[in-house]
This record gives structure tokens, sequence and C-alpha cells, in this order.
């Protein structure tokens, strides 16, 4: 009575170049996993760094790159935020301007000086500002400001200077002889930190079940820019499932775990047993939502992805020439499907290009789920991602849109995975009677007929500006 089939997958044999045990394959080399990567194109974590090259490895001695490392576990980056904040009125101004009067003005921080023009961004009125800024609070400087215009007959619309209410820098005007001056990026400069945390999954067998099937698959390694060479590897199905459960645990981590060290560096959660602290790294989603700009909608139109562009535009360094990557769920990346099929047909492009540290530049990604269009002077990538259908749902559409614009002064990525020396993933193994194919002979470390399998390692994802990006939430 025939009660299972089991059929081996080996593609191409007549291909073969080589074959050989795949946990020799990353086993000697663990940063091959970026290779691997490339095979999980839907773990967008991981493809956006590792397959891109994107890592930075920390040494446990510590130093090694231009990221301070506090020791082997956390590492400090710095933002520069080249962009212009919106400042925000803390109280309603004293006087109205009229006649050229002076009016006083407060802020909830320190951000004009004595000659900058801002805008009041609900009126369209600008000001002067007269005298240099007093601090009467924490979070509440006064600024003596004129109004601009051409003559003494205009006053302040004081319905727009209301708490909350926002102004934006424009210029710095001096008179003759001036004597002091002022930029506005040194204020925005930010210190990050981040923190590389343990993941590991076991897995036990049987010797018999060891010994029941082989799986055959097939991985491209570049040998040099102009080839690349296709490799068949044997892995047996506990080792996959092991890899594709290290992988998607991994990739679920660095894009959904929220952090839980605190401001002392310490890790609020131990082991109940051991009472040794379980570090938990925040992931992409975190970092992006606790930063980024965020927009409800009822229906994705053509206005709503403007308005996300047009925010993101406001923090690059230029208004064209940008990567946008929206990464989304199932639901929204359906209605994408409807809104832009036919508008944004004509601005399809022919493939995706992304930022890679290693090649310091662009590098093409191929088809891989990236849909990439041309549009208002800007590259705009979708990418859907069933672990976002999984987090946020099937019905009600989430994305995230980052900038990946790759920084061509410094070389820096604008996504970094960062972990340990070797220690992107490491493999153990326990012998017990049959080996780990369940027909080996030789030393056992255990009477027991069967094996166990472990596959560990240490991540944490660095999204190095986390204010150039965007959430579109549907309601």
């Amino acid at each position: 009575m025939k009660i299972a089939s089991f059929v081996s997958n080996i593609p191409t044999m007549g291909d073969t170049r080589t074959y050989e045990d795949f946990y020799k394959y990353l086993g000697v080399k663990p940063q091959r996993l970026g290779i691997v990567s490339r095979m999980y194109t839907d773990l967008t974590a991981s493809f956006l760094t590792e397959s891109l090259k994107n890592v930075f490895y920390t040494d446990v001695k510590g130093g090694g790159n231009k990221y301070q490392s506090l020791n082997a576990f956390q590492y400090d980056f710095d933002i520069e935020t080249n962009y212009i904040k919106r400042i925000e009125f803390a109280a309603v101004p004293e006087g109205d301007g009229a006649g050229g009067t002076e009016i006083v003005m407060a802020f909830r921080e320190r951000y004009y000086e004595k000659y900058d023009i801002f805008k009041i961004e609900n009126s369209g009125q600008q000001c002067m500002v007269v005298a240099r800024p007093v601090r009467k609070g924490d979070n509440y400087w006064e600024c003596v400001v004129r109004l601009v215009d051409n003559n003494y007959d205009t006053i302040l619309d004081v319905t727009a200077c209301q708490p909350g209410d926002k102004t934006r820098w424009i210029t710095a005007n001096m008179p003759e002889m001036h004597e002091e001056g002022y930029t506005k990026w040194q204020s925005n400069v930010e210190k990050h930190r981040g923190y590389i945390q343990t993941h590991r999954f076991d897995a036990d067998y049987s010797e018999r079940y060891a010994a029941l099937e082989n799986v055959f698959i097939k991985v491209a390694e570049g040998k040099d820019q102009g080839s690349m060479t296709e490799t068949i590897y044997k892995m047996d199905t506990v080792q996959k499932t092991l890899l594709n459960t290290f992988l998607e645990g991994r990739n679920n981590a660095l894009l959904f775990s929220k952090g839980n060290v605190d401001e002392n560096g310490k890790a609020t959660i131990v082991d109940p047993q051991t009472n040794r602290p379980i570090y938990i790294s925040d992931g992409l989603i975190p970092q992006v939502e606790a930063f980024a700009s965020k927009y409800a909608y009822n229906k994705l139109t053509i206005n709503v992805l403007r308005t996300a562009i047009q925010c993101l535009n406001e923090k690059a360094r230029n208004a064209t020439g940008n990567k946008y990557m929206f990464i989304c769920n199932e639901a929204f990346y359906y209605q994408l499907g409807d809104l832009l099929d036919t508008y944004l047909a004509q601005y399809h492009t022919d493939g995706t290009y992304l930022w890679s540290m290693k090649a310091n530049g662009y590098v093409e990604v191929g088809a891989k789920g990236f849909d990439t269009y041309r549009w208002m002077g800007n590259e705009i990538t979708f990418k859907v991602d069933r672990t976002f259908s999984r987090e946020f749902g099937y019905d009600k559409g989430y994305a995230i849109a980052i900038d990946l614009t790759g920084d061509k002064t410094s070389s820096q990525p604008p996504i970094g995975l960062f972990t340990l020396k070797g220690g992107d993933m490491m493999q153990s193994f326990i012998k017990g009677v049959g080996g780990l194919t369940g027909l080996e002979s030789g030393e056992v470390s255990t009477p027991v007929a069967g094996a166990k399998r472990i596959m560990w390692g240490y991540s944490s994802l660095a999204l190095f500006n986390p204010y150039k990006s965007y959430v579109l939430k549907e309601v």
C-alpha cells in the first residue's frame, strides 16, 4: 500500500560544476550567507543588507570601522540630517507688528538666530529675527522679530501663530559690516545607538529520518565581475528547514523587533534561570515609525503617493535623482496595481538598481520582485513583502517608504547590517549514532541514534537616516 512519495529535487544535474555539502560551503566562510540571501528575495531586510554587501563587521576587540564600538555588542553612529526642520510656536506672539513694531515670538527650541528670516506656514507671512534668542525655559525660547514687507501696513495674522503651528527657515540677510552668521545643519546631527542581538535555532532528528532524503540546491556565486559560476550543493531536509527558519526568524527580527534596552544600556528582560540579559534591537519598522512622517489614507490615490514623495524630497539633498523604495503588504500592492497599471505604464524602467557598499555604487538586482518607475525625476521602487501581510494584515494597506539613495562621497549605504566578525551565521553539530546522515560510522557525542543541528548568529539593522522615511497606513 502506497502511503507517501518522496522525490529529491535535482535541477539541471548536467550543468553541475561541483558537488559538496552545503554546511561546508557556509561553514568555511560564513560571510557567504550574503550569496544565500539572494535566494530568498522575499526576505527584504536580508536582501537589502547582505545580498548587496552592506554589512559592517564589529571586531570582538573593538574598532575596525568608522562607527564607534562601545563593546562587541554595541555600536554608535551619527546622523546628519541636512534638511530644514519645522519649528513650532510655544505660545501666542506678543504684538502684531503694526507700523513696523517688534513682535515677541516663543518657540519650543533654539533654532532661529539673529538676522534669520523664517516663514509662517499657515499664513505665508515672513519674519526677520532682529535680536539673539533668549532662553526662558527648557522648551521655551523667545525671539524678537519684525514682519518682512515693502510697507508698514501689514499686521501679523495671529490665527496662524497658535501653539503647535509651524514655521520654516528661509534664509539670513545681513547688514553692511556684519559680524556674525550661523548654520542650520549642525543642530540636526544626532547620535544613535544599536545593539547586536543573538539568534539561535535547533533541529533534532533520528537516524532513520536522516537517511531518508537529500535536497539539492543551486547557488550562483560570482567568481569575478564578468562571470557567474553555478554550483550544486547537497543539503538534507532538516538543514534546509533549519536554514529557512534561521533566515526567516532573523529577517523578522531585523524588520519588526521592538528594542528592550533602556537609556542606561540595560536590557529590560533577563533569563529567569540565569539572570543573564537578553538584548533585543530595534528593527527597521520601529526605527522608521519612531522618526518618520505618517499618512493615514482612506483610499490610495496619486495624490497620496505625491504627498509621500514630496515629504521625502524635502529631506533629501536634491529634489530629483533619488531612489525611494516602498516596502508594502499585499493589500497595498494590489491597490497600487489598480492605481498605477495605466497611469505609470509609460514611466516603467527596465531594471532596479540599489546601492552596494562593496561595489561603491549602484548594482542591478534584476527583477527579484522589485517594480521600479521613473517618476517626478526620481526612481520609485515597490517591493511587496509577505511578512508585512502577516504583521499588518491582508485587508488594510500598509507601506513604508525609505530613501535608498547611496552616499557616493562616503560610500555609506542607506541601510546596514551590523554583526560580529565571522558571526553572521554559525553552525554546530551534535552527532549521535549514525552521525549527521544517519548512515555514518565513527566517534559520536551521544549514544542516542540521531543528531542535532544548531544554527545561530548575531545581527542588528541600522537605518542610517530614519527621518528620510514615510509611513502609509490605510484606515
